[in-house]
């Protein structure tokens, strides 16, 4: 095997470690699922996100839940300004839709450890309070 060829599949091999959550142009959303979702709620410095509307909360909301604005109240970006860009956010909606939308502008805001679940509630399987 010649030192090109070499070099290539080391290249191809340091390249296949975990992903990061930074591309280029910075840092980028991550997805994860209800069983991550949960996982990352124990981490230090992490605050749970609902960005639903007041009446959905009311219905239920995802144990350990510590925020609550609602992406479409008006002051989404005046709320979040006011909060810490250094702490780990996990978003979430009904769906995932908004919390997308959300984490979009979290990230385009300078948070850098954004994560959405993918399904929202609906999808989610641990405890929620009623």
């Amino acid at each position: 095997m010649n030192t090109t060829m070499l070099f290539i599949l080391m290249l191809n091999f340091i390249g296949c470690g975990q992903a990061s959550n930074t591309t280029a142009k910075g840092p980028t959303i991550q997805h994860v699922d209800d069983k991550q979702f949960q996982s990352k709620m124990t981490e230090k410095n992490t605050v749970v996100l609902d960005v639903r509307t007041k009446d959905e909360v009311s219905e239920g909301y995802i144990k350990g839940t510590t925020l609550f604005i609602d992406v479409n109240g008006g002051d989404f970006d005046a709320q979040i300004k006011k909060l810490d860009k250094s702490k780990t956010y996990l978003v979430y909606c009904r769906s995932g839709k908004r919390s997308m939308m959300a984490s979009t502008v979290l990230i385009e805001n300078g948070f850098a450890n954004v994560f959405n679940l993918d399904g929202g509630i609906s999808g989610y399987s641990g405890a929620i309070v009623k």
